[in-house]
């Protein structure tokens, strides 16, 4: 057993087995948990407890966890884990849409859960981790980039554009920041993946580009013919410093 953490947890599944199983490993990892089995009564524990982590079944009585993700995002800032029955990329991407920060497949590998609710954790809460993500070539020590109307600070982990705050998810500044950082260098997806998440990319998980879609209108870039994100065709995404 890990040293106890005092991070809470909120588990909003119904099946009450699974519930109660990753609870007890979890709780046995050293993290404070607490388990809803409704949807609708999450969303009101979600405002009223502010946990600092939710892991949030897709299907679910009362509300399904799409609708809570979407309705608790806009005053909830902690990160959302997603957990999907179906290995399904539209499930996947819905919920990275609606604001969830990443997504697990059932059946839940109790490791596999902990180590995302970690590096989820380590992001929310400044560490190290988020604030320096795994440089993907050497970097300079720089925390703070002007491009232009668009603006970013590392040390603040906040953006502007125009000079108005740009609303960006703990995962979306990270992936905005990592690109912007190697500014005029094609990034692979495995490269950024492997750097944000730290652990190898399978080819298959699409929650990079879901995120490059969310950013792009945030920070003024045309989705259809973007030119501050370029996406360079069997490569990767590449950050253009001179949009």
């Amino acid at each position: 057993m890990e040293t106890q953490d005092t991070s809470h947890i909120l588990i909003v599944e119904d099946d009450e087995r699974l519930a109660a199983l990753t609870k007890e490993y979890l709780e046995n990892n050293g993290l404070t948990v607490t388990v809803e089995s409704n949807g609708a009564q999450a969303i009101e524990l979600i405002k009223r407890a502010a946990p600092d982590l939710v892991v949030l079944d897709l299907m679910l009585p009362g509300e399904d966890g799409l609708s809570v993700c979407r309705q608790v995002r806009p005053g909830y800032s902690g990160p959302i884990l997603m957990l999907t029955s179906r290995n399904d990329d539209l499930d996947q991407v819905l919920g990275l849409e609606m604001g969830a920060d990443d997504y697990v497949t059932k059946p839940v590998r109790p490791r596999v859960l902990l180590a995302r609710i970690r590096a989820l954790l380590r992001r929310a809460q400044g560490g190290k981790e988020a604030q320096t993500p795994v440089p993907v070539v050497p970097a300079s020590e720089q925390n703070y980039y002007e491009f232009g109307n668009l603006v970013l600070d590392n040390g603040k982990r906040e953006a502007w554009l125009n000079e108005e705050s740009i609303d960006l998810t703990s995962a979306e500044f990270d992936l905005l920041w990592l690109l912007a950082s190697n500014a005029g260098r094609v990034l692979t997806r495995e490269e950024i993946f492997t750097a944000l998440r730290g652990i190898a990319y399978d080819g298959q998980d699409r929650s990079i580009d879901v995120r490059i879609s969310r950013i792009r209108p945030k920070i003024g870039d045309d989705p259809i013919h973007p030119r501050r994100i370029k996406t360079v065709r069997s490569r990767g995404y590449l950050f253009v410093k001179e949009a």
